[in-house]
């Protein structure tokens, strides 16, 4: 069956698929989502929308998830070693688990779930966050109809970082139904708009991703340095590459072996698109075929290296980890699947076209942070 096409910009109401821009402040208006302070003008994304720090932050023992019947913040009683204020701006130190309450709260319809993922720019900072709802049974996933408060794990993995109150790390997508479109559904959307420039990708379980290892501009990626300086998560543009990262030049093998425990920046093979009309996410392939992983799962807003929105294609940026041992990645391997999704009525701004997109058209590219 060919997928369906999302209805006009006002017709989100009721519709299954991921709520646009314009039904995310709708759902504001109606007390479905709960700030504690306005929003920023670029907080609201096409498809998502960025959640913001609040003002106290816990240093816990250990990761944990509430569970049913319990509350986050009564985990956090038992567990924290001390609170952090974070109004004047916080350090927070690789390999610490930290809490970190929200400014948005959510009190969602019976049709209405979430789910959240770390922001583009979180992720190439190496910076694990997860989302935590009361009575939580999985990380970053919301319930249909949930009531209650947001809080964030976050625990800097390679460099320390400096936050604050209103800072950025995660954002959240909303969805009615089970919008995500099977595998004769994205060939056909494929066969329409392609979504990879490969002719004949594999669908199974999602469009196909590699990882490309032959190079760009003579360099296949970035290996990150140990004992840094801090990045501040608020800074674009602050920070010298060359502090943080050491560059990885091609060498014409077309391999890569991953060191344990050392975090890189890679860039995929294929260029990506995603149509006005559908969203994506990047989700880890099998971890059986390779003792690595794309760290981060990462959302990919409408209109993502779209030529309807000022691109041509925009690779997908890889943030990869070996796991216990070291392992040799090889030019071509797949490292990911992307997944797509109706959605409820067209963005009234794609990305690319606004709306705060610092990676439209991309290539191999470091966050935001560094120049």
């Amino acid at each position: 069956m060919e997928s369906s096409t999302a209805q006009g910009p006002g017709a989100a109401e009721g519709v299954e698929g991921i709520l646009p821009a314009q039904a995310i402040a709708a759902l504001t208006r109606a007390g479905g989502i709960g700030p504690a302070e306005p929003y920023a003008t670029d907080q609201i994304q096409p498809a998502s929308l960025d959640l913001r720090l609040g003002q106290r932050a816990y240093r816990v023992r250990t990761s944990f998830l509430p569970g049913g019947g319990r509350t986050v913040s009564a985990c956090v009683e038992a567990l924290a070693l001390h609170a952090i204020d974070l109004r004047p701006g916080a350090v927070l130190e690789t390999g610490c688990v930290y809490i970190a309450e929200l400014q948005e709260s959510l009190n969602l319809p019976a049709d209405l779930s979430a789910s959240a993922n770390p922001k583009s720019s979180t992720g190439r900072i190496d910076v694990f966050t997860r989302v935590i709802t009361d009575r939580g049974r999985a990380f970053d996933q919301v319930e249909a109809g949930y009531r209650g408060p947001l809080y964030a794990e976050i625990s800097p993995r390679t460099f320390p970082v400096l936050v604050r109150t209103g800072s950025r790390l995660s954002q959240i997508r909303f969805r009615r139904g089970d919008p995500r479109l099977r595998e004769a559904d994205l060939a056909a959307l494929h066969a329409r708009t392609p979504l990879v420039n490969v002719p004949d990708p594999s669908l199974q379980g999602g469009v196909a991703v590699s990882v490309d290892l032959a190079g760009f501009d003579g360099l296949i990626g970035y290996r990150a340095k140990r004992h840094t300086g801090l990045v501040d998560v608020d800074a674009p543009g602050a920070h010298r590459s060359a502090d943080f990262w050491e560059p990885l030049p091609a060498d014409g093998s077309g391999t890569l072996i991953l060191d344990p425990g050392q975090f890189y920046i890679l860039a995929s093979k294929e260029a990506v698109q995603v149509p006005p009309d559908h969203a994506a996410e990047m989700v880890p392939f099998d971890p059986l075929v390779g003792e690595f992983r794309v760290h981060y799962a990462g959302f990919f807003d409408p209109g993502f290296g779209h030529a309807g929105a000022g691109g041509s294609g925009a690779r997908a940026v890889l943030e990869v980890r070996s796991r216990d041992v070291p392992f040799l990645l090889e030019d071509g391997q797949i490292v990911g699947r992307l997944v797509y999704e109706r959605m409820a009525a067209l963005p009234e701004t794609l990305y690319g076209a606004g709306a705060g997109s610092n990676y439209q058209a991309q290539g191999l590219k470091l966050s935001k942070h560094f120049v």
